[in-house]
């Protein structure tokens, strides 16, 4: 698809506006009140649920491998979850890149 330079400008401010539009529907209009209860303990659970969103294709379809599944990867996977399911997201985090590095290293 070809487009003009104003085209392209026009189409760039357009997605500007509404990704801001989008942040600015939650920290603008509620950035200063209390959020209920129902709503901070379903806001809970989105690190845990974008976490595996973000993992799960680099895991399955990894292009370090050209798309082979790793055992190396599935590994550290489990070593994220583990430590996510117990501790934390950060510790998941952690705990997987720790895992992934190291096994490389050493195989």
């Amino acid at each position: 698809m070809n487009m003009t330079p104003l085209e392209f400008w026009l189409f760039t401010a357009a997605l500007g506006i509404g990704t801001f539009l989008i942040r600015f529907s939650f920290l603008g209009f509620l950035g200063g009140r209390t959020l209920p209860e129902w709503a901070t303990r379903h806001l809970k659970y989105v690190g845990v649920a974008v976490l595996p969103a973000l993992v799960t294709p680099m895991l399955l379809w990894p292009q370090a491998t050209g798309g082979e599944i790793d055992p190396i990867r599935l590994i550290a996977a489990l070593a994220a979850f583990l430590v996510g399911w117990r501790i934390s997201v950060v510790g998941a985090i952690f705990a997987g890149m720790g895992t992934l590095w190291i096994l490389q290293a050493l195989l």
